[in-house]
């Protein structure tokens, strides 16, 4: 049974504790601070525009289209960067979501591999909460996978979940049986060669960027 080297240490707690309060003191002045220069560059806009529209030389109709067309570029980019953190919102508890699908996944992990177990998402706020599901520590927070590309809660001799009673929900209402990465047909247990792939699913994007930019 693992224990926690700390317990019977009453020095080592206290200082383990004044050194994560450091560094979240450090982390949150400095969110102040970039929320403080965010807000006055955000009031210098506002002003700038509205002086703008006052004197007729932009209208908002133009603005507001050439605004949201800048912001869904900036946003590809954002993403792009791995820049932020990535969170699903407005999640329903996962315990009692019950939109999920019935697939005969033992009669087809042979042909898929698992793929699903590849497929990267975001956590929720419950599973953050929970601390069961782990995710990744350079990217939060989407789901920890391993070096193989797999989930880490995956049991790679049997590819059963080792937290099934607490998996996320994108796990629980996930309907591989239209997803063409996987399957090129269903029915007919035609799988996407492409899982073979070490870099999939990225591979597949890759092949589309480089579709769309040949003449």
């Amino acid at each position: 049974m693992a224990t926690n080297k700390y317990a019977n240490d009453p020095k080592a707690s206290p200082n383990l504790r004044r050194r994560l309060a450091d560094g979240l003191l450090y982390t949150h002045s400095r969110l102040n601070a970039n929320t403080r220069r965010t807000r006055e560059a955000a009031a210098y806009i506002y002003a700038l525009v509205e002086l703008l529209h006052d004197k007729g030389i932009i209208g908002v109709e133009e603005l507001e289209s050439r605004r949201e067309a800048l912001e869904r570029q900036l946003l590809e980019q954002y993403k792009a960067d791995g820049q932020g953190v990535a969170l699903q919102e407005d999640t329903p508890d996962k315990y009692t979501f019950t939109n999920g699908v019935a697939i005969d996944c033992e009669n087809r992990v042979h042909l898929c591999k698992a793929s699903c177990c590849r497929l990267p998402f975001a956590l929720s706020r419950q599973d953050i909460r929970e601390g069961i599901v782990h995710w990744d520590l350079g990217q939060p927070y989407l789901i920890e996978q391993g070096a193989d590309g797999y989930c880490t809660h995956m049991e790679r001799h049997t590819c059963h979940c080792a937290i099934y009673a607490h998996r996320p929900t994108p796990c629980r209402g996930y309907d591989c049986r239209n997803d063409q990465r996987i399957w090129l047909d269903f029915e007919q247990r035609i799988p996407n060669p492409a899982i073979d792939e070490p870099d999939w699913p990225y591979c597949l994007v890759q092949e589309a960027e480089s579709a769309e930019a040949a003449p």
